[in-house]
């Protein structure tokens, strides 16, 4: 079995005019949410083989802070350039890539594509993922490669919104 975690990087700020959008970073609430998402997953006792994220710099920064709630190293932390303007075809390339021996990887990245990516292997329908939502899907597979729609189980689904 596989288990894979997306999850949108956390509210960003848009306050810093002198930033490209790759640079953004979080903002208060971000700061916040990402944490919180994190002791959500490590209440449920989830434990990530991989955890995958996008470069941009706010979703480097949710990667952290949720790696730090769940044990996750923070230098295992994968930086995937190809996750920042990747289209559902690139994430999907990029999870049946990982390897084997991870059982759970977490990819953080960006909307529209990690709704539309988990609405292409979920069995259930994701309405528009939410800054620091989280979606789990488990997989009846051994290997990454095969992963899609049809051997899928729809998990959970998860918002900061759920936590407060």
């Amino acid at each position: 079995m596989k288990i894979l975690y997306l999850m949108r990087h956390a509210k960003s700020s848009w306050s810093y005019d002198e930033l490209n959008d790759h640079q953004r970073p979080l903002n208060d609430r971000g700061r916040d949410d990402a944490p919180m998402m994190g002791q959500a997953l490590a209440e449920r006792n989830i434990k990530v083989d991989l955890l995958l994220t996008s470069s941009a710099v706010r979703a480097q920064s949710t990667a952290v802070l949720v790696a730090r709630e769940i044990n996750y190293p923070h230098d295992k932390i994968v930086v995937d350039e190809s996750i920042y303007r990747a289209e559902v075809k690139d994430l999907l390339r990029v999870v049946r890539e990982c390897p084997d021996t991870a059982n759970s990887v977490l990819l953080v990245g960006h909307n529209n594509t990690i709704t539309d990516f988990a609405n292409l292997l979920s069995p259930n329908l994701i309405n528009e993922m939410s800054t620091g939502a989280v979606v789990c899907l488990h997989f009846r597979v051994e290997r990454w490669a095969e992963i899609d729609q049809a051997n899928a189980e729809f998990y959970f689904y998860d918002t900061p919104k759920n936590q407060k």
